[in-house]
């Protein structure tokens, strides 16, 4: 396994180089530049926006901005164009936001749509799976921003209870446990609007593979041995059906930065994906670019987790 990994390491940060020189040419390419954010100000003159290229070296050829820009991004000297500060200390800042919300939202999904699945797969043509997959549906119909707002307007007009931003303002010196619960109050909401969606889809995936693995001969052959009806289907049937989940939830990973934009621009939580959508309408090229260098690292880690948790779930695929 230990050479497995080094030699799949190695043929990713192959493919990242190649990855970041796509990102920086597609970025720096787009119409439009830091320049050129508000042409209409009266203030802006010829010579202004002049001095902002040669300040920002706009005017250097693309391959020389490629190479000052990972030259500043290993050393940490990479700094932003909108408000020139350091970019690793504003995606970090940011990262430690999004990521509680990320996991919450993950495991709220993950916890919710297995059972909802199974229950539907084992109960096929009830009234339980109907049900559900009715739900499921009507979930999937429903735009996430639409649902959102909606919650927002009955949470505040219902119960005046704050839902917006991290905490609520003026409990801030009101004690840890009353902070610790403003601050989870102000986290479950979005995470919970954004795992709907997830919820939604992943079910359906549940109760489909649950419903192939458990016509499986091998399933009715532990059935006739007497196993327990929980062994039968936790131990034998949902481990085989596990696959195509680690696929998923590979892909499940990059959504640290691109899967929370809308929920976190609703919901004013100053995160990941917030952070790409103001650094896209104000043209910031070192915090797009790096951005998109980091979501990269993202997908191949959780490429490269899928392949190694395969290995663990179905030891018949070798490495």
């Amino acid at each position: 396994m230990k050479a497995f990994i080094i030699r799949e390491v190695g043929k990713r940060i192959i493919l990242l180089f190649f990855i970041s020189i796509i990102s920086h040419t597609v970025v720096h390419l787009a119409p439009g530049e830091p320049s050129l954010v508000d042409p209409s100000n009266p203030r802006m003159k010829p010579e202004d926006i002049q001095m902002i290229r040669e300040a920002f070296h706009l005017d250097d050829p693309l391959h020389k901005q490629y190479i000052n820009w990972m030259s500043d991004l290993m050393t940490g000297e990479l700094r932003s164009f909108k408000d020139n500060q350091p970019v690793l200390k504003k995606i970090w800042g940011r990262f430690l936001n999004s990521l509680p919300l990320f996991l919450l939202g993950t495991l709220i999904a993950w916890f919710i749509a297995f059972p909802v699945g199974i229950h539907a797969a084992l109960n096929r043509g009830m009234m339980a799976d109907r049900a559900s997959t009715f739900l499921a549906y009507a979930l999937i119909s429903i735009p996430g921003f639409f649902l959102s707002y909606i919650c927002i307007i009955f949470m505040v007009k219902t119960f005046d209870i704050p839902v917006i931003g991290m905490r609520t303002f003026g409990l801030e010196d009101s004690g840890f446990w009353f902070s610790s619960m403003d601050r989870l109050w102000h986290l479950t909401l979005p995470a919970l609007m954004s795992a709907i969606g997830i919820v939604a889809v992943l079910s359906r995936y549940v109760r489909s593979q649950m419903l192939e693995v458990i016509g499986q001969d091998y399933i009715r052959t532990a059935r006739a041995k007497g196993l327990p009806e929980d062994v039968v289907i936790y131990r034998h049937g949902l481990r085989n059906a596990l696959l195509p989940f680690i696929t998923m939830f590979g892909l499940l990973i990059p959504g640290l930065i691109g899967g929370s934009v809308i929920f976190e621009t609703i919901f004013a939580w100053p995160g990941m994906g917030r952070l790409c959508f103001e650094a896209i309408m104000s043209r910031d090229f070192p915090v797009i670019v790096t951005l998109l260098f980091f979501s990269a690292i993202l997908v191949l880690i959780g490429n490269l987790i899928s392949e190694i948790l395969y290995r663990l779930v179905d030891p018949r695929i070798k490495f």
